[in-house]
């Protein structure tokens, strides 16, 4: 299996890949405010490659529950600086985290090579004509709604079989829209438009989504879900974090995108290398 992304190709399996986060932001509900300077952003963005980051992920807006929308040209105002300027500073990809086609067209001009969309569940096609004209990779995240209300009672008959069916859906919309398979990422979208039942039957089951052939990226950095059952702020929440991304990559997750990144790629490999040892044994 493999994942491309412009000039970058990652072919699977290999070493779970890290993404680490930097929100240029003044309201996300982790670190808004921290790099929301340009200059504070890209010195963020090569401290985690230097913490072991394989992908840096660049998001202008808040995708919190209940966050306000930014503009076009204040979303462009906050990342475009700071992707010309790591473009030139760092090797590891650079992704854009945005929903609005004309930002991530000017995110991959300035260096980007990956367009993380939370709006995955859009029914345009313009993003999608985007990424396959720039040979982007693209995340496709599941969501059901949008932020601003996504948190508003979701209901599921089958969370996972309707996820499932999602990706299944939007593979076929992306490949009408001219972007190939090894192009894309499937990400579950924990806590976009799911209770906390929802997110653990997700986590729960994450093993039947990487029968699609794609490679899968978890994204539970600093989540509530971890909060309602730890009782953990914000910042204490790396070790429910960790618990799920060590059971998520036995079960075949390939891709986290994270916060923390040093802590989960240590996590990380000393779950694969206790995982490799087993197999030796099973013959695996």
């Amino acid at each position: 299996m493999i994942f491309r992304a412009r000039q970058f190709k990652f072919v699977f399996p290999r070493p779970a890949l890290v993404m680490g986060v930097v929100n240029v932001t003044p309201d996300s509900f982790s670190d808004g405010g921290r790099f929301f300077d340009a200059t504070a952003a890209v010195e963020r963005a090569e401290e985690l490659v230097r913490e072991g980051a394989d992908i840096v992920d660049v998001g202008g807006e808040s995708t919190r529950p209940g966050a306000a929308p930014v503009d076009e040209a204040e979303e462009m105002r906050r990342v475009i600086p700071v992707i010309e300027k790591l473009a030139g500073r760092v090797k590891a990809p650079i992704s854009i985290d945005t929903m609005k086609p004309g930002v991530a067209r000017a995110a991959l001009q300035a260096g980007a090579s990956i367009v993380n969309d939370v709006a995955a569940n859009r029914e345009d096609d313009a993003m999608w004509r985007l990424v396959a004209e720039a040979g982007a990779g693209y995340v496709a995240v599941h969501m059901r709604g949008e932020p601003a209300t996504m948190h508003l009672n979701p209901v599921y008959g089958d969370v996972a079989q309707e996820v499932e069916s999602f990706f299944i859906e939007r593979l076929k919309r992306l490949n009408g829209a001219g972007a190939s398979a090894d192009q894309v990422v499937l990400d579950v979208g924990i806590g976009f438009g799911k209770t906390l039942e929802h997110n653990l039957q997700l986590l729960a089951g994450l093993g039947r989504f990487t029968r699609l052939g794609r490679p899968i990226v978890l994204g539970v950095s600093r989540k509530s879900f971890i909060g309602k059952i730890s009782g953990s702020p914000e910042n204490e929440r790396l070790p429910g974090a960790l618990a799920c991304t060590v059971l998520a990559a036995e079960a075949g997750v390939q891709m986290f995108r994270t916060h923390d990144v040093a802590e989960t790629a240590r996590a990380l490999r000393m779950t694969e290398a206790i995982v490799a040892e087993r197999n030796k044994w099973t013959g695996r």
